[in-house]
């Protein structure tokens, strides 16, 4: 399969780029910078370029946005309205998107929500909830939207993890499980038009 992987740069980028490639796949390492990521062939595209990212996706089997809100304190707008323009753009070709496991559910509230939920995620959190909000609110679109546990680190592939809907499934995941499972949903779609969340 060709994968294009919007974001290979980044913490799961990287890590998805490096499972994807393992697994023979053509990949595409898409970054602002367009550097070449674990032996993957470079593009240079952003996000916000509604039509290159549009233009990509049909050329790919899959496409991947792992692309994080700025936290150096300026307005996460951009990011929300890229995946706004992107979803009113119809683009053909499969989309997954990487988002945040603010927006679980803890108990009737969302884990954004709860007491002791760190001030410094809260921006991201209130970012992905709306990004998530416009995918569940779309049509016509062939997405998945992939949530971490709300703990995610560089740590080790075991190639096992546990899944769910919209509670968390477990405490943590390293970023390579991350990784594995986020391939895996590439390779044998199981959350068409749906968010999941993975852990270990």
């Amino acid at each position: 399969m060709k994968i294009t992987v919007i974001g290979a740069t980044g913490m799961i980028g990287q890590r998805v780029v490096a499972e994807a490639v393992s697994r023979g796949h053509q990949v595409v390492a898409g970054s602002r910078s367009g550097a070449s990521v674990g032996g993957a062939q470079g593009l240079a595209i952003d996000l916000q370029d509604t039509r290159a990212v549009a233009e990509q996706m049909a050329a790919s089997d899959a496409t991947v946005v792992s692309v994080s809100p700025p936290r150096d304190g300026s307005s996460h707008e951009p990011t929300i309205a890229s995946h706004r323009a992107l979803i009113e753009a119809q683009p053909a070709g499969r989309l997954l998107v990487v988002g945040g496991a603010g927006s679980l559910r803890a108990g009737d509230r969302e884990l954004r929500q709860t007491e002791g939920f760190p001030l410094e995620y809260k921006p991201e959190a209130d970012t992905f909830a709306a990004v998530l909000d416009l995918y569940r609110n779309s049509s016509g679109l062939d997405w998945t939207l992939l949530c971490p546990a709300p703990e995610i680190a560089p740590g080790t592939r075991t190639g096992s993890y546990a899944t769910e809907l919209d509670v968390p499934a477990g405490e943590r995941i390293s970023a390579e499980d991350f990784a594995v499972a986020l391939v895996d949903e590439v390779e044998r779609p199981a959350h068409r038009q749906a968010r999941f969340t993975v852990a270990n």
